[in-house]
């Protein structure tokens, strides 16, 4: 009976032991996890071929969405080795362990650094809109989203170079996954992936919900289009104003996500949690990715239309990729 409830039975000195949890919960969770996972990786993974395929939706905000999209999708590949850790316990070794936390680090980094260029363009189109097409190309911003990925990969491997060198160092048992990393390197990385680009959003979209609101404003007095000639100052186009609102939901609802995670790091009360509330955070913080084509799906009529494109297997056709999408 002892060795069954061990991770290796086989290593009855080493393994470590299976936390007591009723075998009905524990295929609940599993069952849900999975699905959350499945769905996460299917709905991205349209997303991420309705903007790859169709040149009329590779604007650069979508090339923006398509970047978030794929974080989302590998988030989705990581909830699949998450649900190794409902029975507690961890079949692929140290290495893997330490790969896995760093690729969720270096995957969350890259989500938020994207947010803050979605946060920038939804600036530049609501607060500056006669620049625009001349600020926000599609070229500079195929180099924002390299840049995001290549710096989020430096700067948490970097980060996180002392936890790979010292993999398993912290392991009590076999079948154990533990990644510790240093004060240092936890500093870092919640100004760094956290503070900083948080301020940065929302004083970004602060100033366009200010300017939207305004615009509002002016609209019901029936200042348009007189009142921006008087002021000198344009006024948006109604689709900016509706991806910035649909932007603006991806934003908040990924903020409502993580924030539990990194409020309690930036209280430093992380290690009195109970495992079962980190459990709930880390599954919150990957649910999140699973929202986002949903919210793209209730804002964008072209999204609905290229997953039935997807689906009735359409795209296959000769010139389909110049469909017309809006």
């Amino acid at each position: 009976m002892e060795a069954a409830d061990l991770c290796f039975p086989q290593l009855l000195n080493a393994s470590c032991g299976r936390p007591p949890r009723p075998h009905f919960e524990t295929l609940l969770i599993y069952v849900l996890l999975s699905c959350v996972s499945l769905l996460t990786v299917v709905l991205n993974l349209l997303v991420v071929i309705s903007i790859s395929h169709f040149r009329q939706l590779q604007t650069p905000t979508n090339l923006l969405l398509l970047s978030l999209a794929v974080s989302d999708f590998l988030v989705g590949l990581l909830m699949c080795f998450q649900t190794m850790l409902i029975d507690g316990c961890w079949y692929l070794g140290d290495f893997m362990c330490t790969l896995y936390q760093c690729l969720a680090y270096v995957i969350t980094s890259a989500s938020l650094g994207t947010m803050v260029v979605i946060s920038v363009d939804r600036y530049v189109a609501i607060c500056c809109p006669l620049q625009y097409s001349s600020r926000i190309t599609q070229q500079r911003v195929q180099v924002c989203v390299c840049l995001c990925w290549i710096c989020s990969v430096l700067f948490q491997c970097l980060n996180l170079m002392d936890s790979f060198q010292q993999s398993g160092r912290f392991t009590s048992c076999v079948g154990e996954c533990v990644f510790v990393i240093s004060q240092t390197a936890a500093l870092a990385d919640l100004v760094f992936s956290f503070v900083v680009p948080i301020t940065v959003i929302l004083i970004l979209y602060l100033r366009v919900f200010v300017v939207a609101v305004s615009q509002a404003r002016a609209m019901r007095q029936q200042l348009v289009p007189a009142g921006p000639h008087k002021s000198g100052r344009a006024t948006p186009k109604k689709s900016e104003m509706k991806a910035a609102r649909a932007l603006g939901t991806v934003i908040v609802v990924f903020l409502i996500c993580m924030c539990p995670y990194y409020c309690v790091s930036l209280s430093g009360q992380e290690n009195a949690l109970d495992s079962s509330l980190a459990a709930f955070m880390v599954y919150l913080f990957y649910f999140n990715s699973s929202l986002n084509p949903i919210i793209y799906a209730f804002f964008y009529p072209w999204f609905r239309k290229s997953i039935r494109l997807i689906v009735t297997l359409q795209i296959l056709q000769p010139d389909s990729c110049d469909t017309n999408m809006l």
